[in-house]
C-alpha cells in the first residue's frame, strides 16, 4: 500500500471518529513517514518544517476572529440580524419565511463567489459575516449544512471556470503554466472551456443540496446562539464606526494582499475609536482568538502533514504505478487519474499546491494514452479540485466552519466536510472523467 494512500484513509477514519482533526493529521502524517521511507527523525523534521506554511493563514484567522468579535460588539450585527426578523413580520409566514431563505441563500452564495473573483479577498469575509447571521438562520430553521454547501460551492466553482482574481491564478498561473512546462500545447482560451463540463457538476451537486439534501428546516438552540451573539443596544456612532472599519479592512487587504494588516487595522480603528469602551480590548481579542483557534491549528498541522507527505516522494510513486493497472483502458485511465487526484488533494488540503505535483506525471500518462488537449486540461484541472471541497484541511470547508460554528453547533466533519465531499467531490468524479472522454 502506498503511504499517501494509508496516510489519507487513516487521516479520513480518525476524524469520522470524532478524533481532534489536528491530532488526525498530526498522527496521519507520522504514519505517511514512516511507511514511506523516513525514519522517525526525518519525518519529524518534515513535519516541523512544514509547519511554517500554516502559521501565516493561523494568525489571518485569528485577527478575523478579534476584528469579528468587534464587529459583534458594535451593534452592527445585532442592526442586521433585527432588520431580517422585521422583515419576516410579526407572525411569519411561509411565504416571506421562503423569501427571506432564498435571499439570504443568494446573497451568501454572491458573496462567496466574489470573494474568489470580484474582490479577491477568498475567506476572509466569513467569519464576519456568518456568526451576525446565525440568529436569522434559527429562526428561518436554515439547515447550516446547507449554508456551508452554498460558501463551499461560491469558494470552489468560480475558480475553476472564471480566469479572474483566484480563478486567473489557478487557471493561468498554475495549472496552464504546470500543463506547459511539462510538455503540453495549450493556449489560455482553452482552459475555462476545458473546466466548464466538471464545473457543471459542481453545479449539479449544489441543486441537489438545495432541493433534496438540505431543504427540510433543522432546529438549532437559540439560547447558545445569543450567548455567542450578545445582543447590543444599537449606537449609530458605532455602527458608523464599524462600516469605515469593513471598508478599510477590505481597502488593505487587496492592496496588501494580506489578510493579516487588513484585519489588524479593523480591530485598531475599533480600538482606537472607542467604540469598543463598554468592553475590554483584551477581552475582545482573546475572544476572537479563541473562536478561531482551531481553525488556525488545523491549518498549521495540514501544513505539516502536506510537507511529511512530499518529502516521503510517494505521491509520484502512486501516480506512476497507475500505468501498471491501467494498461490499455483509456476509460480507466480517466478515472484512476481523478481518483489518486482526490486521495492527493484531501491530503494536501489545496488544489493550488496539487497541480505542481500531479502535472509532472499526469501530462505526459495523458499523452501516452491518446487524451487531447482540452481533455488533459480537464483532467488535471479536476485532479486538483477533487478534494479541495471535501477535504478537512481545506479553506473551503474550513471557511464555512469558522463562521457556523462561531455557536458550537456545527461540527467541522460532520456538517461540513461530509456533506461538500458527497455533494461536490463525487459529481465532480463523474463529470471529470466524462469530460476527459469527450473532449
Amino acid at each position: 500500500m502506498n503511504a499517501v494512500v494509508i496516510a489519507v484513509c487513516l487521516m479520513l477514519a480518525l476524524s469520522i471518529a470524532r478524533v481532534n482533526v489536528v491530532i488526525a493529521l498530526t498522527i496521519s502524517a507520522l504514519v505517511a513517514g514512516l511507511v514511506g521511507g523516513l525514519n522517525l527523525e526525518q519525518t519529524i523534521d518534515a513535519f516541523n518544517t512544514g509547519l511554517g506554511g500554516g502559521a501565516q493563514i493561523a494568525l489571518s484567522y485569528a485577527l478575523l476572529g478579534a476584528f469579528a468579535v468587534a464587529l459583534s460588539h458594535s451593534g452592527l450585527t445585532t442592526l442586521i440580524s433585527n432588520t431580517v426578523i422585521k422583515s419576516l413580520g410579526k407572525t411569519p409566514s411561509q411565504t416571506n419565511v421562503n423569501r427571506v431563505r432564498w435571499l439570504l441563500l443568494l446573497a451568501l452564495l454572491a458573496m462567496a463567489i466574489s470573494s474568489q473573483n470580484l474582490l479577491p479577498i477568498h475567506i476572509a469575509f466569513i467569519p464576519i459575516l456568518v456568526p451576525p447571521l446565525l440568529h436569522v438562520m434559527s429562526k428561518l430553521a436554515l439547515d447550516r449544512r446547507l449554508v456551508a454547501c452554498v460558501l463551499t460551492f461560491g469558494l470552489v466553482t468560480t475558480y475553476m471556470i472564471l480566469p479572474v482574481g483566484f480563478g486567473g491564478i489557478f487557471l493561468n498561473d498554475i495549472l496552464l503554466a504546470n500543463l506547459n512546462s511539462n510538455g503540453l500545447d495549450a493556449v489560455r482560451e482553452q482552459i475555462p472551456s476545458a473546466m466548464l463540463l466538471p464545473a457543471a457538476g459542481m453545479i449539479c451537486g449544489l441543486l441537489i443540496a438545495v432541493f433534496i439534501s438540505y431543504r427540510k428546516p433543522r432546529e438549532y438552540k437559540e439560547e447558545l446562539i445569543l450567548a455567542a451573539e450578545p445582543e447590543e443596544k444599537l449606537n449609530y456612532k458605532n455602527i458608523a464606526i464599524a462600516v469605515v472599519a469593513i471598508i478599510a479592512t477590505l481597502a488593505v487587504q487587496l492592496n496588501t494582499d494580506s489578510m493579516i494588516f487588513g484585519a489588524m487595522i479593523g480591530f485598531m480603528i475599533f480600538s482606537f475609536s472607542g467604540a469598543l469602551k463598554h468592553v475590554a480590548d483584551q477581552d475582545v481579542f482573546t475572544q476572537g482568538v479563541r473562536m478561531m483557534a482551531n481553525i488556525g491549528f488545523i491549518m498549521i498541522s495540514a501544513a505539516g502533514f502536506a510537507a511529511v507527505v512530499k518529502a516521503t516522494g510517494e505521491v509520484s510513486t502512486l501516480v506512476a504505478s497507475l500505468a501498471d493497472i491501467i494498461g490499455d483502458n483509456k476509460a480507466l485511465a480517466a478515472f484512476l487519474m481523478l481518483l489518486v487526484g482526490l486521495l492527493i488533494t484531501m491530503g494536501i488540503g489545496s488544489s493550488f499546491s496539487t497541480i505542481p505535483i500531479i502535472a509532472t506525471i499526469y501530462v505526459p500518462l495523458a499523452l501516452t494514452f491518446g487524451f487531447s488537449i482540452p481533455a488533459t486540461i480537464a483532467l488535471v484541472g479536476t485532479a486538483a479540485a477533487l478534494g479541495d471541497a471535501g477535504s478537512p484541511a481545506s479553506d473551503s470547508t474550513l471557511g464555512p466552519t469558522a463562521g457556523l460554528n462561531a455557536d458550537g453547533q456545527h461540527d467541522h466533519i460532520r456538517d461540513s466536510v461530509i456533506p461538500t465531499f458527497i455533494h461536490y467531490n463525487i459529481p465532480l468524479l463523474a463529470f471529470g472523467w466524462l469530460a476527459a472522454m469527450v473532449l
